[in-house]
């Protein structure tokens, strides 16, 4: 194997983690926004005060 072919396969795959860790991020936030037992924010207007 050649360094001029393992630089750039390791830098797409690196890319590609970063991408798949970024949508399931998405998604899980979306999907925690959607529900309605997620407790409220601190700094929301209707959020709980201490």
């Amino acid at each position: 194997m050649d360094f001029f072919f393992i630089v750039p396969v390791l830098a797409l795959m690196t890319m590609f983690a970063v991408i798949v860790m970024a949508i399931k991020s998405k998604h899980d936030t979306e999907k925690r926004l959607a529900s309605a037992e997620a407790p409220k924010s601190s700094l929301a207007a209707d959020g709980p005060s201490k």
